[in-house]
């Protein structure tokens, strides 16, 4: 039988907090061991609400994926994905 699998992730919008933690990261770590997990930083989605300030979603993104690998999220069994670095989710809103 095949493992479940989880898609989450969180807006570089600032650092991650006790709510994140309490939240979902301790779900995430967890779950690494017996589910396929990819955690996505979701910097595309980030700015929706900070547009005018694209840099700020830049800046954040290297305290995203530190702060995840403090709370214990391994790479080695969660595949952490920057969404801009994913071409094919744009693909998939494009209409023909």
């Amino acid at each position: 039988m095949n493992a479940p699998t989880i898609l989450t992730g969180d807006r570089p919008t600032g650092p991650l907090h006790l709510g994140h933690f309490v939240g979902s990261l301790r779900q995430r770590v967890a779950l690494q061991q017996t589910h396929n997990q990819f955690v996505l930083i979701a910097d595309l989605q980030g700015l929706t609400d900070n547009g005018s300030n694209p840099q700020k979603i830049r800046d954040n993104i290297p305290e995203v994926l530190a702060d995840y690998l403090a709370a214990g999220i391994d790479p080695n069994l969660t595949t952490i994905c920057l969404q801009s670095a994913l071409p094919a989710l744009a693909e998939l809103t494009m209409l023909y």
